[in-house]
C-alpha cells in the first residue's frame, strides 16, 4: 500500500519542501543552460504543427530524468502521470513533473519561466485531483509550494537571505482599479479570444498584464500580485503547470475554474480563470 495515504497535512507540506529543494537543484542547471550562449531549443516537429508545443528543449529531458530519479528516493507513490494505467484505483497517487513552463520566455532569456511538480490523487470516484504543488522560478529566486490542508507558502531567496511568507490573495472587491493578468497562445483563434476579452475589459482594471507563464500567473493571483488571471486555452501539455499552480491558489483560498464555472478537467484542454474570490462575479460576464 502507498504509505502517503496516511500522511497528515504537515507530512504533505514537508514533502512539498523536499520537492521544492529538488526543483531548486534542477533549476540551477536550467538557469545555467539559459545563460549559456548557444541554441537552447529546436523547433517542434509535432505532427499537429502549430497545435503542439512550439519548441523542444534538451533541458526539459534533463529535468525530467533528474526529477524522476530523485523523487523515487524520497517518497513512495504509484507512478508518474504520463505513464499511469488507463484506470486508477481510489487513493492512488502519481507525480506529474512539468517541462519548462514559459518556454518562449526561457528561449528569449527572460526571467519569467518556471519548473513545476504536482502530486495527483485519485478520489473515490476514480477522478484525479492535485493535492500538492510546487512552482519554482529559478531566475526570479521565487518558489511557491502548497499541500492539501497545509496552506501555501512563498519562498523568496535574495542576496541577503531567504524570506518565507504565507500566500494570501488580494482584497480587491471590484474590477474597477484591479490588476489582471491574461495568457494567450500562438494559435490565432485562441489568441484572438484572449485579446477580445482584454479589449472588452478596457476602462475597468487599472492594468492588464501579459507576462506569463501560466503557473506563475496562478501563483501571483494567490499571493495578491494580481487580482485575477484568465486564459482561453491551456492544453494537455500544460497540465503539470496548471495543477501545481492550482494547489497554490486553492490553499491560498482563491478561486479557480473553467470560464463557465465548471471544474478543471485534468485529462483535457481547459480555459481557465483564477481570482482572489472577490471579483469573480464581475469578471465572468466578460468570459464568453
Amino acid at each position: 500500500m502507498d504509505d502517503t495515504q496516511t500522511q497528515t497535512p504537515q507530512d504533505l507540506r514537508n514533502l512539498a519542501l523536499k520537492v521544492a529543494g529538488l526543483l531548486e537543484e534542477a533549476g540551477k542547471h536550467a538557469l545555467h543552460d539559459q545563460i549559456n550562449p548557444r541554441n537552447l531549443a529546436q523547433p517542434s516537429t509535432d505532427e499537429q504543427e502549430r497545435r503542439g508545443p512550439l519548441f523542444k528543449l534538451e533541458t526539459d529531458s534533463k529535468i525530467l530524468r533528474f526529477m524522476s530519479t530523485r523523487l523515487a528516493d524520497i517518497a513512495h507513490f504509484d507512478g508518474f502521470w504520463t505513464t499511469r494505467p488507463s484506470e486508477s484505483r481510489p487513493g492512488q497517487k502519481y507525480w506529474y513533473i512539468g517541462k519548462i513552463d514559459g518556454v518562449i520566455n526561457y528561449v528569449r532569456r527572460m526571467s519569467e519561466w518556471t519548473l513545476t511538480a504536482a502530486l495527483f490523487e485519485f478520489d473515490e470516484n476514480r477522478e484525479p485531483k492535485p493535492i500538492l504543488g510546487v512552482v519554482h522560478a529559478p531566475a526570479l529566486g521565487l518558489t511557491y509550494l502548497a499541500a492539501r490542508g497545509a496552506g501555501a507558502v512563498r519562498i523568496h531567496k535574495t542576496a541577503v537571505g531567504e524570506k518565507r511568507d504565507k500566500v494570501v490573495p488580494s482584497m480587491t472587491s471590484s474590477l474597477d482599479g484591479s490588476v489582471l493578468s491574461y495568457g494567450m497562445s500562438i494559435i490565432p483563434e485562441e489568441s484572438k479570444r484572449a485579446l477580445d476579452v482584454a479589449s472588452a475589459l478596457a476602462g475597468h482594471p487599472a492594468d492588464i498584464k501579459r507576462v506569463g507563464p501560466a503557473s506563475l500567473d496562478l501563483c501571483k493571483v494567490a499571493d495578491g500580485t494580481y487580482d485575477a488571471y484568465f486564459e482561453p486555452m491551456l492544453h494537455v501539455w500544460d497540465i503539470a503547470a496548471i495543477a501545481a499552480g492550482t494547489v497554490v491558489v486553492w490553499e491560498a483560498q482563491g478561486t479557480l475554474s473553467r470560464w463557465d464555472g465548471d471544474r478543471i478537467h485534468w485529462r483535457h484542454d481547459n480555459d481557465v480563470v483564477a481570482t482572489n474570490g472577490l471579483i469573480v462575479r464581475d469578471l465572468k460576464p466578460y468570459l464568453k
